[in-house]
């Protein structure tokens, strides 16, 4: 009989689609996000890191759930609260 918590070590494996296309597109949204905002169109790199912070809230999401990692979703919190306000900043006022 395993114990507790070796138990809880063992992780499941992700076979969801939603876990593999945020491995996939995380990065290449925020990358492709900052890649525009560098390039002079934050209007556009605006678009794409909000998109982006679907993945990083889901993955700062799981972070806190399973180890424990509450400052990384605090700080994706922040940081999609700062986005979507330069989103609306630049494309609805």
């Amino acid at each position: 009989m395993q114990s507790e918590s070796t138990a809880e070590l063992k992780q499941k494996p992700d076979s969801t689609i939603f876990n593999k296309l945020t491995q996939v597109l995380l990065p290449i949204l925020t990358i492709l996000g900052f890649g525009l905002t560098s390039f002079k169109r934050p209007e556009l790199g605006l678009i794409f890191n909000l998109l982006a912070q679907i993945f990083w809230l889901y993955s700062s999401w799981r972070a806190w759930k399973e180890a424990s990692q509450v400052g990384i979703f605090i700080t994706t919190l922040f940081i999609t609260a700062v986005v979507t306000f330069g989103v609306i900043n630049y494309w609805f006022i």
